[in-house]
């Protein structure tokens, strides 16, 4: 039978699907710790063996083999605009959405201690963004002329007011740095257009920062490495909201994906106020938004998770009113040993309450909230973000989820409630749960077959 071979080389473990095209049927999954310090073929070939267990006595042809990747750090960004609620949030945003972690954002002219500090960071592609189309031309050149003064030597993306694209080639050129131009990320005032931005990023992430990421050992057995597996997700939830040319989609939904490092959030809507009489206010939101909550994770984030969400709100989600466990401990012990996996109840009690505790404050920063203005004409409602009240599903994934006996329990924690009534989080969602890690492979498949990944994804999520 011919199949499709999907690759996901995360940052800690290289996991293996295979799909039979015809039948649209999961043949086999397999996963091995990812091995990017000494060659990333070793923890594919242990998957890979794993995966052919499965498969034998199946007379399986792979017609395609595709990966995505977050290995080593995945795609690392800086992103520089004009104003920071405007071109430099729009370049935020195509970053993100582009399946990046984004290291810093930098507004207005850099200076040489940010320049230096660019240039010392790990970064991989910088985000060149600034003014409208026909606005502000100075700040996007001079930052462009910066990153050639202190010899950045990472390629750039260049999406900022097209009127400086021509002195701008000019700059890089002679320096030979390597760089593509795209659109603006805002053409006009509070307008987003990351689009383009992204598929740049993409394509760039294609061409050069899989070799330099140790990935070229995998190229020679794939067809290519096509996109950062955050964006493979996205992907993935786009199709399966809006549907394809020949399958429905399921509409709005959001995408929880739970991790050791961040909780990234994916929201597929358009957040348009749901209520009557509030205005929309800000920087228009992009359909499909990722948020990437670096101080909320299981193990590598774990501290900083307690730090942001206090002991009293993990206690709550613990039923521990005598204070009988100690909190800052048990996050202290998560953090020094990240390969920890929950071997008693208490153990799988506590990770449960941090994943309720990462699922609210992500979802309260991802979604948008109602502002009550008070003015001659009596009380204004202003809605700032995504209004995602009446969102259908919310969609969970990552280790803590797949693993939990009450996963619906930890998704609901990021649902509205009546104590936080200016919050526009789902309030009534479905909960379906990515059982078998198929998101990521699915938006590698939805690159070549979009109709047989949607009717996948409704096989195979699980309602909760």
């Amino acid at each position: 039978m011919d199949a499709y071979l999907l690759l996901d080389f995360g940052s800690t473990y290289t996991k293996l699907t295979a799909v039979d095209i015809e039948n649209e049927e999961i043949l086999a999954s397999a996963k091995d710790i990812t091995t990017i310090e000494d060659d990333i073929m070793t923890g594919f070939d242990k998957a890979y063996k794993k995966l052919e267990e499965q498969l034998e006595g199946k007379d399986v042809n792979f017609v395609k083999k595709l990966a995505c990747s977050s290995a080593a750090g995945g795609l690392k960004m800086v992103a520089l605009g004009l104003v920071p609620d405007l071109t430099a949030e729009a370049a935020k945003r195509a970053a993100l959405g582009a399946g990046a972690r984004v290291l810093k954002v930098y507004s207005y002219e850099i200076t040489n201690y940010e320049a230096e500090e660019i240039k010392n960071s790990d970064v991989d592609i910088i985000l060149l963004a600034g003014g409208t189309n026909g606005g502000n031309k100075q700040c996007v050149i001079h930052n462009a002329k910066m990153i050639v003064k202190h010899n950045i030597d990472v390629p750039v993306v260049v999406a900022g007011n097209k009127v400086a694209n021509d002195e701008i080639r000019e700059i890089l050129e002679e320096a030979g740095v390597y760089f593509s131009v795209t659109e603006n990320v805002m053409p006009t005032l509070n307008s987003l257009n990351v689009e383009p931005a992204r598929e740049e990023i993409r394509k760039v992430f294609m061409d050069k920062i899989t070799d330099a990421k140790g990935l070229n050992n995998a190229e020679s057995f794939v067809n290519g490495i096509l996109m950062p597996t955050p964006a493979a997700v996205l992907k993935a939830a786009r199709v399966l909201s809006e549907g394809s040319d020949e399958e429905e989609g399921i509409g709005d939904l959001i995408v929880v994906d739970i991790g050791g490092a961040t909780t990234d959030i994916h929201s597929i809507a358009d957040g348009e106020p749901t209520k009557a009489g509030v205005n929309m206010r800000g920087l228009e939101e992009p359909f499909a938004k990722r948020t990437v909550e670096g101080d909320l994770g299981m193990r590598y984030s774990a501290v900083s998770l307690w730090e942001a969400g206090g002991s009293r709100k993990l206690r709550n989600y613990l039923g521990d009113k005598k204070r009988e466990i100690n909190i800052e401990e048990c996050c202290k012990y998560r953090y020094e040993n990240i390969k920890m996996v929950p071997k008693n109840d208490e153990e799988i009690k506590f990770d449960e309450a941090m994943a309720k505790v990462a699922t609210e404050l992500a979802l309260e920063r991802h979604a948008g909230h109602i502002e009550n203005v008070y003015t001659p004409m009596g009380v204004v409602f202003n809605q700032m973000g995504k209004d995602l009240m009446k969102v259908k599903y919310m969609i969970g994934t990552g280790g803590v989820l797949v693993h939990s006996k009450n996963p619906g329990d930890i998704l609901n924690a990021g649902t509205f409630k009546k104590e936080d009534p200016t919050s526009l989080k789902p309030q009534e969602p479905e909960f379906l749960l990515d059982k078998s890690y198929i998101l990521s492979a699915m938006g590698l498949l939805a690159h070549d077959h979009p109709d047989k990944a949607v009717r996948i994804m409704k096989k195979y999520l699980v309602n909760v």
